[in-house]
């Protein structure tokens, strides 16, 4: 059942010191249209590496883990017998530690999303392939058969359920990210953004509210929320210390991980308040995406459910310095953030 929220409470304040506390174990040092696509390396029978070339990100850990054929059954016939599941990562151009990025190699897809899909993959006895593409172009993927599932940081939206299933594995907050000497801060209230200059992702869920707000702001006769628009994080970041931007709106993962890493240096950022990524009355939820009808989402929730019911899961946010995020169970098609949040 979805949680109830008021405003006030989907704010958690997480100052940096707080953040770089969290991910301090994980930190120890710190675009285009075609798809990248890796296969993993073979591992020993049963058993799934994760935080695997993630510079410093996360805990290299190895996690037992063995096909569960009564899961794997209630594959559709075509998957099953190909033997592999394609998994899509809208990750290009740069990468977006920690939860999609090319490792230390320079070549290899890693991350927490990349990780949590092949312990998924394993439990289901297939092959993960990765496949890396532009956020556009993961549903395209999708849409045309390219790729099975996303394993992408995708929230559970009602719109998005007209042509996807889901079945859900994390909790989705967002986070407002700025300069470490600013003294703005998100107090939960659309009303605190009036005036303010916000970078967001194009096509994101974080996207639509924040569109939603301005459009409220507008009507109000209110200062303007400007949003701005990048290609890629460089961009943003460096809009960001030059300000020309007055914050970023995002993933809280990959805000808090750059809060951490740069925490110390001329460019140090903080996190400057939460929101839930289903808005003010529910909380998000990041899922597993798959094609409507596919028949996916039920044997990937029960893989899921499964890697929680016998600790791997609970192995994997840890190694990523994810626990704050973990779910009691995955639940296919739950309700997720409204048509609108007006």
């Amino acid at each position: 059942m979805p949680t109830q929220f008021s405003r006030r409470s989907l704010l958690r304040g997480i100052t940096a010191a707080t953040v770089a506390t969290t991910l301090a174990t994980g930190l120890a040092a710190c675009g285009g249209d075609s798809d990248a696509a890796t296969k993993t390396k073979a591992e020993a029978a049963g058993t799934v590496t994760v935080g695997r070339l993630s510079n410093g990100a996360a805990k290299e850990t190895a996690i037992k883990v063995s096909e569960v054929k009564s899961i794997s059954a209630k594959l559709p016939d075509a998957i099953r017998k190909s033997g592999k599941l394609v998994i899509g990562s809208g990750t290009l151009p740069s990468g977006s530690p920690p939860l999609g990025f090319i490792g230390d190699d320079q070549k290899t897809l890693t991350g927490s999303e990349p990780d949590f899909a092949r312990l998924v993959a394993a439990v289901l006895g297939l092959e993960p392939e990765l496949r890396q593409s532009t956020w556009e172009n993961l549903f395209i993927g999708l849409d045309s058969g390219k790729v099975d599932v996303a394993f992408s940081n995708v929230t559970d939206t009602e719109e998005r359920k007209k042509k996807y299933e889901f079945a859900s594995y994390r909790k989705d907050d967002l986070a407002f990210e700025v300069k470490k000497d600013s003294d703005w801060n998100f107090d939960g209230d659309y009303e605190n953004l009036a005036g303010k200059t916000v970078s967001v992702g194009n096509g994101t869920n974080q996207e639509k509210i924040l569109l939603e707000w301005k459009a409220k702001l507008a009507k109000e006769g209110k200062k303007p929320l400007t949003v701005k628009y990048f290609q890629e994080s460089n961009s943003i970041y460096l809009a960001l210390s030059s300000g020309k931007i007055d914050a970023y709106f995002g993933p809280s993962p990959n805000l808090a991980y750059h809060a951490a890493k740069t925490a110390g240096t001329p460019q140090a950022t903080r996190i400057a308040g939460q929101f839930s990524g289903a808005g003010e009355t529910l909380q998000g939820l990041i899922a597993a995406t798959a094609k409507k009808d596919s028949g996916l989402a039920e044997p990937l929730a029960e893989a899921i459910n499964h890697l929680i019911d016998n600790g791997q899961y609970a192995e994997w946010l840890k190694a990523w310095n994810l626990s704050g995020e973990a779910v009691e169970k995955s639940e296919v098609n739950p309700p997720g953030l409204p048509l609108t949040n007006s």
